[in-house]
């Protein structure tokens, strides 16, 4: 006796995902509810304690980010709810945050307890690091996640790479523990290496180079990304007076200066540069998130172009009806291309 074949399920499983996400759209920009992970967010704004000139507290307090009232893994690591059939996972941007949320309380308050908790990240972060195809050392995340194309895992980033760096070289100016300058350096070598060689950086055709949160082709130059990696860059050269790492941090500064006008559309700032005919703005919390880079970078650089963008979009960010366009706009842009 036959039996017919079962029909594939791989379609079904990719229909119900896709119906997952179609709502969370809704539910987030029609129905304004936050989605799963709104719980890590907190309203972005510049640490003024930083120091421009040397290693010190982080760029942004991530105070809330310390707090963490979602889940943890059995040491004491941050879990974040990715929702749908993604669920509890570690993310090593995330991870590394938390841990520089601690450093700050630490620098502030002195409470061992923050220390304790900041340390417990840097050691995460030394044993976590691991080689990819091309012999490089990265944060790899371990689910497949939706953006322009499905990152399968394992997936790394810039944006980890570059928090990863911020914090670990903190962690070495408290500790001198030779572990965390040597993972740092790892880190550092995917900012040398380009995406086709394994690493984290773009050159595109006219000599810019980039800092990819997603490395995918073709990359989309997502900006929030670009500049947490940039300031990992610099960190690693305040503390280490690396050649190269100066180098780099001066090229991204002159891709950020040259292209940032790219970014604006008149009305709202764009989260990405992608190649596609609708362009994906960016969400109210990284317009706000994007003003308080580029805050930063005014005062790391001096570069009177950062404050003015700044500026321009804090105006829009301000306005309802610039708003309400972004967002009516943004939810367009999701339902058609995710």
């Amino acid at each position: 006796m036959t039996h017919a074949a079962s029909p594939p399920r791989a379609p079904l499983v990719a229909i119900r995902r896709r119906l997952q996400y179609y709502r969370r759209i809704i539910a987030t920009y029609i129905l304004r509810r936050p989605s799963q992970i709104t719980e890590w967010h907190e309203e972005p704004e510049v640490n003024d304690s930083f120091s421009p000139s040397k290693i010190g507290e982080y760029y942004t307090p991530c105070i809330a980010k310390a707090d963490y009232s979602g889940k943890y893994d059995a040491k004491g690591i941050p879990l974040l709810n990715y929702g749908g059939h993604v669920g509890l996972q570690h993310s090593p941007a995330a991870i590394a945050e938390y841990g520089l949320g601690n450093y700050n309380l630490f620098c502030r308050m002195g409470d061992p307890g923050r220390r304790r908790r900041f340390l417990l990240v840097a050691d995460w972060l030394v044993a976590n690091l691991e080689e990819n195809s091309a012999g490089l050392w990265v944060w790899n995340y371990h689910f497949d996640w939706d953006y322009r194309t499905l990152l399968k895992a394992p997936w790394y980033s810039a944006l980890a790479q570059g928090l990863g760096l911020s914090l670990l070289v903190r962690a070495h100016r408290e500790t001198d523990r030779s572990a965390y300058l040597e993972a740092a350096e790892r880190s550092f070598e995917t900012f040398l290496k380009t995406t086709d060689e394994g690493g984290v950086s773009y050159i595109d055709g006219k000599g810019y180079t980039w800092l990819e949160e997603a490395v995918i082709d073709p990359p989309t130059h997502v900006l929030n990304g670009f500049v947490w990696a940039m300031w990992g860059v610099y960190d690693y050269y305040l503390y280490t007076r690396s050649r190269e790492a100066e180098r780099l941090f001066a090229e991204t500064v002159r891709t950020l200066k040259d292209n940032l006008h790219r970014f604006d559309v008149g009305f709202w700032s764009l989260y990405e540069l992608s190649g596609s005919r609708m362009k994906m703005l960016a969400s109210p919390f990284y317009q706000r998130l994007h003003i308080v880079q580029l805050s930063v970078m005014h005062r790391l650089t001096g570069e009177p172009v950062f404050a003015k963008f700044a500026r321009r979009w804090e105006l829009y960010r301000r306005s309802r009806t610039k708003r309400a366009v972004a967002l009516g706009c943004r939810a367009l842009f999701k339902l058609v291309h995710y």
